[in-house]
């Protein structure tokens, strides 16, 4: 190589490095101006998209991805006055923010037609610097009286851990009703009561869990978010539930425990740690899964009359007792028993309890295999440690229908049923829904559209017929 050629080679190499510097500098500055100057304008939404407004709050989320939010200002037009609801400017842009609108404290505002405002603008460069602008308005209805409710009929007496039944007549401007007892909801359905189709019926609980002292709510809230409570009375007679104490053996932990416990590295634990895992951990996943089940909303009845008791069966276990677990004398753990606990024989084939549709079937941890049937109105059976499953999901069942045999699938000790009924996700006492009588008392009355004094006068009627039979048995048998 000639030393003109060595030279001009050198001389090329800063004019390469210069330019891959200049390029690289525009692809930084490409990249940089790219972001800075994003065409996407921030996205508004209203939780819930309603165009009626109340007392309630209504939540304003903005969302900008790009450059993030930089302002926001939102506004109620009524009457050709605007009503500041929200105004802010961000110093930093954000991602997200979320505005509760409320109504509360804004004066002048009068029920009737009015105009949501909201515009959000973000920290993009674009439109010569000012940013994207997203605008939303919205025609609404301000609405601030909440609905009406008439209670037609409801229950005198109520049992611990039992279900009472009340018929109601919420005004027609309701979108939601029912009874709230503390976290639990137990929706009203329309359309169930004779000539009333503008009437409500709706089954609720006194929870096994819930202070003695403790009583629910019934209410009904509007599109706009208005709400009405009314006051639940009832006497609640005190169901006695047991408190009993079992004691864990290796073969148990062994042979029961450790195959449902999925997680390798916890099988390593002690037996205690074993059954803790079983009791707590793995009850929790499944009782989530029965509540989820039993939260369905079919508003029809599918059964009819009392539920059956498995044939031939005695009642070993009963519901909402309190069992303290113990393994070498010591405390394990503790739960409630949420069912019955019935045996017969070994195998013995499990019936319906009653008319309905099957909603679960499977594998249920602690329960083995198991069957979910839906009865409508929130009711709900469920059949725990089969040894075999003869329906599926769908199926249309009658009452005493066979669903398969009994086993010790699950944490069965030994062959035998787990029965239990569930209302709303809760677990409630099966026994009263075994008694025709309680049928006749508690429910089947309030399908007539009968207020609670006729019912409670025509309940007496009965009773005085009842005692005036029997004393004229009794004179009868001893003029024999």
């Amino acid at each position: 190589m000639s030393s003109l050629e060595f030279n001009g080679s050198r001389s090329k190499a800063p004019l390469i490095l210069v330019l891959a510097m200049i390029v690289a500098a525009l692809c930084a500055g490409g990249w940089f101006f790219r972001e800075r100057f994003e065409a996407d304008p921030p996205q508004i939404g209203l939780m819930p998209d309603t165009d009626s407004v109340g007392i309630a709050p209504v939540q304003l989320q903005i969302i900008d991805s790009g450059t993030g939010l930089k302002a926001l200002t939102a506004t109620l037009s009524q009457g050709g006055t605007d009503h500041p609801l929200a105004s802010e400017q961000f110093v930093q842009a954000i991602p997200e923010k979320k505005i509760a609108l409320s109504l509360a404290n804004l004066a002048g505002i009068k029920e009737g037609p009015a105009l949501l405002r909201v515009s959000a603008r973000d920290a993009s460069l674009w439109h010569f610097f000012k940013g994207n602008e997203s605008i939303l308005e919205k025609n609404v209805n301000i609405d601030v009286t909440p609905p009406t409710l008439e209670l037609i009929a409801d229950d005198r007496y109520v049992n611990f851990g039992g279900v009472g039944v009340i018929v109601y007549k919420p005004s027609a401007d309701t979108a939601k009703s029912g009874v709230q007892m503390g976290d639990y909801f137990f929706p009203g359905f329309t359309g169930q009561i004779k000539n009333h189709p503008d009437y409500c019926l709706a089954l609720f609980a006194h929870p096994f869990n819930a202070p003695p002292n403790a009583r629910p709510a019934l209410v009904a809230t509007d599109k706009a978010g208005n709400t009405r409570e009314l006051k639940i009375a009832y006497e609640l007679k005190n169901v006695s539930y047991k408190k009993s104490t079992i004691a864990l053996s290796d073969n148990f932990l062994q042979n029961k425990v450790q195959p449902l416990i999925e997680d390798v590295a916890a099988r390593e634990g002690t037996p205690k740690e074993l059954f803790v895992a079983a009791n707590t951990e793995l009850r929790k996943v499944n009782e989530d899964k029965i509540t989820q089940v039993t939260k369905q909303i079919t508003p029809q009845i599918l059964w009819e009359g009392a539920f059956t008791q498995l044939s031939n069966s005695k009642v070993e276990a009963n519901f909402a007792d309190y069992r303290t677990y113990t393994y070498n004398s010591e405390i394990a753990d503790n739960a409630y028993h949420l069912g019955y606990d019935l045996s017969v024989t070994k195998n013995y084939p499990v019936e319906a309890s009653n008319a309905g549709k099957v909603a679960f079937a499977g594998s249920l941890g602690i329960y083995g295999n198991a069957v979910i049937i839906n009865h409508g109105l929130g009711l709900f059976s469920l059949y725990g440690h089969l040894s075999t499953i003869d329906v599926k999901v769908g199926d249309a069942l009658g009452k005493r229908q066979v669903i398969g045999k009994t086993g010790e699938t699950g944490l069965a000790a030994g062959d035998h049923l787990h029965f239990g009924i569930y209302l709303d996700g809760l677990a409630v006492l099966p026994v009263e829904w075994w008694d025709q009588k309680w049928i006749n008392d508690n429910f089947a009355p309030k399908l007539t559209g009968q207020g609670g004094q006729e019912i409670a006068d025509a309940q007496q009627v009965k009773k005085k017929s009842k005692k005036a039979k029997k004393a004229k048995q009794t004179k009868f048998s001893h003029r024999r």
